[in-house]
């Protein structure tokens, strides 16, 4: 009976091999693109009197702790300024879905190995592929649950850090003070996590 390593990579031409390799491909991007980010959002406040504007910047990042990002807005009264929070704490989503993209793409790792590697003892007995058909399944769940917190938690970021809100929050704005929203930041990096989705998997071959 075979025991030892045999590399073969004919397992990748099967739903088995293939589908586990484009979840491990999707699971890199999942927390890569999340776990990495930084952006930064701004706004201008021109003073009565004043000839240039002042320009008011908030650099945020993961795992977006919003409610902890302090950021200084004149006051038009000299040389005073404000301090400002941004609004919210959205760590929990994001550090649930970065958790869950990392520990798919461990799993799918040794799935591959054993795969690519032991084939002939992963279909020795059913247990094998009923462990790995289990530990999908947990995983699947997981996943939707996550990517759906994320989405939600995504679009509370985009709020609490777009220029109108950070325009809203500053004192001297919502008096004659002209005060102009920026940019929105590019978030194109976690619009991309959201979507990267898993493939529907197939079931392990006994």
């Amino acid at each position: 009976m075979m025991t030892g390593f045999q590399l073969d990579f004919a397992p990748l031409k099967e739903p088995l091999a293939f589908i586990r390799c484009l979840e491990w491909i999707f699971a890199i991007f999942a927390f890569a693109t999340t776990g990495g980010y930084t952006g930064q959002s701004a706004a201008s406040v021109k003073c009565s009197g004043k000839t240039v504007a002042d320009n008011v910047t908030v650099s945020f990042s993961y795992p977006f702790r919003l409610n902890l990002v302090k950021y200084e807005a004149p006051l038009c009264n000299g040389s005073s300024s404000e301090t400002l929070y941004l609004a919210g704490d959205f760590s929990s989503s994001a550090e649930f879905f970065v958790t869950i993209g990392v520990f798919a793409f461990l799993y799918c790792t040794g799935a591959l190995v054993v795969y690519l590697g032991f084939q002939h003892r992963y279909r020795e007995s059913s247990r094998g592929p009923m462990i790995d058909l289990v530990v999908t399944g947990v995983f699947a769940f997981m996943w939707l649950v996550s990517s759906s917190a994320w989405a939600k938690g995504l679009t509370n970021v985009k709020m609490s850090v777009s220029p109108n809100s950070i325009v809203k929050a500053i004192g001297v704005c919502k008096g004659s003070v002209v005060c102009t929203a920026g940019a929105m930041p590019s978030m194109g990096r976690l619009n991309v996590s959201v979507v990267s989705q898993p493939p529907p998997r197939a079931l392990p071959a006994a």
